[in-house]
This record gives structure tokens, C-alpha cells and sequence, in this order.
């Protein structure tokens, strides 16, 4: 092969794991928000379908004329460690009210390449009005309005929703306000990705809290592993089928990449019996190897499990440690106490470590300087530890995992800890 020729292939892989691990940050990237990040997936679009399709079971999507490309991430499992969240008010997460008003929305603006803000509202009070399920819409209320806009926020995230003409967030303020948007209702339905539809699993209302985890679980069950002989939905679990040794070890395969490619660390832990005996298998690891290398990650494999690093920062979606946040701060100040306690802390115990920082550095996290403050904080940074893979709650206790000891504290100064710092992935 040519010198010229080597270069090129080079330039490829290069090419093709940058836009594998920006896909991975953002598996819904819009030419509008990232044009040169579009312009690459665009052009290594083939390669990188491939790529997803055998490593992980993703398929991925691109429509350069219409300006985004599409990664369907499916998990093995339903997985609420990252959630929707606003785009306004500090990136707080969906509550469930938001989630209803999403779903609710997104139906309604289907059938609407244009809309106005007033519009669309009416349109949602009249679905929930006539639907016994989900409370009714009341735009009277600012508390309503407020979740409505952060609906609306979220899916102009997406490209879905574009203000042609007005503000949303002035809706908060006046249900009277005038907003003019356009909708794209081809990229809205690409935004599922659950391989069955709900409409599948639809079930009389007053079922659904004690089938909820039935539910999540047929949304993400695929045909191509085997084992049911419909579409895979529940209704066919009376219909399962034998899965043949391929389909099993395609689902191996899926099922742990998919793990490591998404999650902060993969504990070998927390992998089935079968799992674990696939990628300490010869083949599975070489799989694995393989293809962490053409995603240009570098892999820290350890006793306990596996953790990808991203040389460049590009696949991470979420840094810890990071100052982004005062529960973020909080985490990682925290992990000195919890690393110290093998056996873990009592939720009293943290509440007691967040006041002490917060009675150290007064001046810091005033939001949290009241009597419920620390507790709340602690609370907070629990749950940014647990998503990170670094704690997890064991009889009561919060317990630091393995990765947690990668990371230690430097000497802190100025008003508040923000010198903290970490041993960063």
C-alpha cells in the first residue's frame, strides 16, 4: 500500500472515532448546534453505522438534507440515571408532570408544521381534558406555564421546535404571550428510541403502577436476540421461543458494550453470570479491545471492572469532578468521609459531613445555608456520585465504590471549595 494510501485509511480512523465518540455524547446531533461535528458524521456516516450496528446494536441515522443525525441508544435495561432536563433554572431534571406535558406535546405537534405558542397550549388542555390518565393542562397557573416552557425549551434543544417569531420563555410570564414556531415532525418521530412503540403496550390506566416495570421492560425488548416469537411486547411472553446460540451471543456482545460505551464504569459486578463469562472469554476480549481502539478510548481494566477513558473529552457527556454545580462540589468533597468508611454512612452521617461544610465555608452553596440545607445537599451530591458509578447504596448505607479511590482532594483555597479537584477521566 502507498504512503498516500496508509495516510488516507489513517485519516479515516481517525475521522471515524472522533464521530463515534461524539455521537456517543450526543447521540441526536444537529447541523444548527454542531456543523462541523455534522459535516464529519455526515461524511463517515457509512463506517460509523457499521461500527454501531456490530458493536452495540445501535442504529444510526443521518438525513444530510435535513440537517441532523440520529443515534438510537437502547438499553438492556430501562436506565433513569439521565433523565431530561431544563434547559433553564440550573439544568434541574424532568419531574413527572414535565414528562407528561412532553409526551402530551409531542403527540399534538405531529399534525403541526406551524403553531403558535397559544395554539399548541389549547391543543394540550383539550388532549388532558378529554384523557382521564394525565391531570389536566391549566396555562391560569405560572406553575403550569413554567413546566410548559420547559418542555417546549427542551424540544427546541432538539431542533425540533424553532421560534420564528417571539420568545418562549415570556409564556412563563403571560399566557397571552405570542410566540410563532415552526416544527420539523419527521426528526420528532425519530425521537424515540425504543424498539417497540408504546401504542404496543397500551393497558387500561388503573394497571399501569403495578405493570410499570413490565412496561419499561417490553418498550426495550428486540426481536433479534430471540426468545419471543411476536414483536416483543409483553403480550408475547406466553409465546417465548428458544434463542439460538448466535442470537445469545449477540445479546452477550450488545449487552456489555452497550454497558461500557455509555456507563461512567462497568463493574464486573454488576454483569449476569453469562455476561461476565463473555468478556473474560478470548473472543469477547478481543471484541472488546478491538473495539474500544477504533473509538480512540483508552481502557483502564482493572480486578474490579472496566473504565474507558476519552483522551480528548469528547464522549463525555457529564465531568465529575466539576464546579459546574454546587452538588457536583459537594460530591466530591464527600468522598473523602465516604472513601474512609468502608462499611459506608448513614444518610444522618452525610447530612452531618454537609454541614460541616457548609458551617466551614459559609459563604458557599447559599442556596443550601438553611435548616433543611444539608441534608438536601447531601442528597444531592449522593445522587451525582451514584450516577458517576461511584457510590452506591448497600442496606441503608452509601457505600464507595471501587473507582471512587481513583480520586483524591488537593489543599483547597480562596472563599469556598472550588480549588478541589480530582483525578479527572
Amino acid at each position: 500500500m502507498s504512503t498516500l494510501a496508509n495516510q488516507l485509511a489513517a485519516a479515516e480512523r481517525e475521522e471515524v472515532a472522533r464521530a463515534v465518540r461524539l455521537l456517543l455524547a450526543r447521540p441526536l446531533l444537529t447541523e444548527a448546534a454542531d456543523p462541523a461535528g455534522f459535516e464529519l458524521v455526515r461524511r463517515r456516516r457509512e463506517p460509523l453505522a457499521q461500527w454501531f450496528d456490530y458493536t452495540c446494536g445501535w442504529s444510526l441515522v443521518v438525513e444530510p438534507r435535513r440537517g441532523y443525525a440520529r443515534l438510537t441508544k437502547v438499553r438492556t435495561a430501562p436506565d433513569g440515571s439521565r433523565p431530561a432536563r431544563r434547559t433553564r433554572s440550573g439544568r434541574g431534571p424532568f419531574d413527572r408532570r414535565r414528562y407528561v406535558l412532553l409526551c402530551v406535546t409531542a403527540a399534538e405537534l405531529l399534525s403541526m408544521p406551524m403553531t403558535t405558542i397559544g395554539m399548541l397550549a389549547d391543543r394540550v388542555v383539550q388532549a388532558t381534558a378529554t384523557d382521564r390518565a394525565p391531570a389536566a393542562f391549566d396555562p391560569v397557573h405560572r406553575a403550569e406555564r413554567t413546566a410548559f416552557v420547559d418542555v417546549l425549551k427542551l424540544l427546541e434543544s432538539y431542533d425540533v421546535l424553532r421560534a420564528v417569531d417571539g420568545t418562549t420563555e415570556t409564556y412563563v410570564e403571560s399566557a397571552e404571550a405570542k410566540v410563532l414556531y415552526r416544527v420539523d415532525t419527521t426528526l420528532l418521530m425519530r425521537l424515540p428510541a425504543a424498539p417497540v412503540g408504546a401504542s404496543r403496550l397500551a393497558v387500561p390506566a388503573e394497571e399501569v403502577p403495578a405493570r410499570f416495570e413490565e412496561l419499561l421492560a417490553g418498550l426495550v425488548r428486540e426481536r433479534r436476540y430471540g426468545g419471543v416469537a411476536g414483536d416483543g411486547t409483553a403480550d408475547d411472553a406466553q409465546h417465548e421461543t428458544a434463542a439460538t446460540d448466535a442470537q445469545r451471543n449477540l445479546r452477550l456482545r450488545h449487552s456489555v458494550l452497550r454497558r461500557l460505551f455509555d456507563d461512567p464504569v462497568l463493574y464486573r459486578a454488576d454483569l449476569a453470570e453469562d455476561e461476565l463469562a463473555y468478556v473474560t472469554s478470548l473472543t469477547g476480549r478481543q471484541i472488546l479491545r478491538r473495539s474500544v481502539e477504533q473509538a480512540g478510548f483508552l481502557l483502564e481494566e482493572r480486578a474490579e471492572g472496566f473504565l474507558l477513558v476519552d483522551p480528548d473529552g469528547i464522549a463525555t457527556d457529564v465531568r465529575f469532578p466539576d464546579d459546574a454545580s454546587t452538588a457536583r462540589v459537594a460530591a466530591l468533597l464527600l468522598l473523602e468521609p465516604l472513601c474512609a468508611a468502608p462499611a459506608g454512612m448513614l444518610p444522618e452521617q452525610l447530612a452531618e459531613a454537609g454541614a460541616d461544610l457548609l458551617r466551614r465555608f459559609p459563604r458557599w452553596a447559599k442556596a443550601y445555608q438553611s435548616e433543611d440545607g444539608a441534608p438536601r445537599l447531601a442528597e444531592e451530591a449522593v445522587r451525582v456520585l451514584r450516577d458517576a458509578g461511584l457510590a452506591r447504596k448497600v442496606a441503608g448505607r452509601v457505600v464507595a465504590r471501587p473507582a471512587a479511590y481513583r480520586y483524591r482532594l488537593t489543599e483547597t483555597t480562596g472563599k469556598g471549595p472550588v480549588a478541589a479537584e480530582g483525578d479527572a477521566r
